[in-house]
């Protein structure tokens, strides 16, 4: 089984310092959704992993987060992909859970449920943490220079082995190729 584990805001869709709180707010990033379409046809299933701190910050609820994924999982359908499950953390940077990213939590999380070692399993993100999170489950990490990619790659520091593509579209090309 080919996997894929991405980050959502930054990754999928257009990042906000003020976070994404409602549906009208998500906006997908261009190529992105295509993208992923991509990778279902080949037979990839894709994951999301994405802190979504806004909840315990009380920005928005469950229910409007399912009503953004909703929105997010409808549009991907109209490109003819899916996203086989979106994994999220609702805890703020205070609460100390395992599951925030830096920590690797949601991602072995992820490699339970599938049941697969998540060695080299390529994880996309545009924030060190991400990819902090990334390395430390065993992944191959890859940063995306959308969202907050620049000024992530700016600062340097990066996990080793950290590859770099210039959009979500990008990043899957090199992937098709390889497979």
């Amino acid at each position: 089984m080919k996997l894929a584990i991405l980050d959502r805001d930054g990754v999928i869709n257009h990042d906000s310092d003020a976070f994404i709180k409602s549906p009208d707010e998500w906006v997908a990033l261009p190529g992105s959704l295509e993208a992923i379409a991509r990778l279902s046809r080949a037979g990839w299933r894709v994951v999301i992993a994405s802190n979504q701190s806004g909840i315990a910050r009380g920005l928005f609820s469950m229910e409007t987060l399912n009503a953004i994924h909703a929105k997010l999982r409808k549009e991907l359908a109209q490109a003819g992909g899916s996203i086989d499950a979106i994994f999220t953390c609702p805890h703020g940077p205070g609460d100390d859970c395992s599951c925030r990213k830096p920590r690797a939590g949601m991602l072995l999380d992820i490699g339970r449920r599938y049941d697969i070692d998540l060695q080299n399993v390529p994880a996309v993100g545009d924030s060190l943490r991400d990819l902090q999170a990334a390395s430390e489950a065993g992944c191959a990490p890859w940063l995306v220079m959308t969202g907050n990619g620049q000024k992530t790659w700016d600062k340097g520091d990066l996990p080793a082995g950290t590859q770099v593509g210039e959009s979500l579209a990008a990043i899957v090309d090199v992937w098709l190729q390889e497979a």
